[in-house]
């Protein structure tokens, strides 16, 4: 047990650990962003399925598992990132076209983490906890979230902030889906290059997907 704790406090489980949260974190802003996406099918659409959603009983337990891997994620960067400056005082930088240097995004990943950290506290509260408006489909009386998000980015700012903290997870998004498959040990001359390419382009498509979603509020002017 003792072997099994002290193998556990490792610097390369931490990172596994950290690595497996993250992707799973990464699995969450697609689903997410699917949902998202059902706001181009109409009110009706995008209300029923809200509704079925924030009904079901097992919505709790589902948003408790997501919060601690949330929690977890952070805790394992915030450790590993404290535990790394320790065995290197002074950081050094080497740019490279191999993709192993340090790059924007991984240098900058503690300042987007935060930045999308911030945000997330501020969408929940802005709209999970927001103006309770009601529509009736089929008898069924539902929560209106349709209104409530185009009112919600016919402020300008609301659309600002929300597409730089969606360009802040795609930076994020990019280094951590990367970095995941090397600590999870993935890391092969023939496939690096794939895994790179797939990594950007996941980043990419978070970042542009996410931004539509408020310019397309802002779009329908409060109608």
């Amino acid at each position: 047990m003792s072997y099994l704790l002290k193998y556990v406090k490792t610097s390369i489980v931490k990172k596994q650990l950290m690595a497996a949260s993250g992707l799973l974190l990464c699995g969450f802003l697609l689903t997410h962003m699917a949902g998202n996406f059902l706001i181009y099918f109409g009110p009706e659409f995008f209300n029923t399925y809200s509704h079925k959603l924030i009904s079901n009983p097992f919505i709790y337990i589902a948003e408790a598992i997501l919060v601690l891997i949330f929690l977890s994620h952070i805790c394992l960067a915030i450790k590993v990132t404290l535990e790394n400056r320790a065995a290197r005082p002074e950081p050094y930088y080497v740019s490279v076209h191999s993709g192993r240097g340090a790059t924007l995004s991984s240098s900058t990943m503690p300042i987007t983490g935060f930045i999308i950290l911030t945000f997330l506290i501020w969408h929940v509260v802005s709209l999970k906890y927001g103006p309770h408006y009601e529509a009736t489909y089929n008898g069924v009386v539902m929560r209106d979230l349709h209104k409530l998000v185009i009112e919600y980015f016919q402020i300008e700012w609301h659309v600002g902030l929300y597409i730089l903290a969606m360009a802040a997870a795609g930076m994020h998004a990019f280094h951590g889906f990367w970095s995941a498959f090397q600590s999870l040990g993935v890391n092969h001359p023939k496939y690096n290059c794939c895994i790179r390419f797939v990594s950007k382009a996941f980043g990419v498509f978070v970042a542009l997907g996410y931004s539509a979603f408020p310019i397309y509020c802002y779009l329908q002017g409060g109608n």
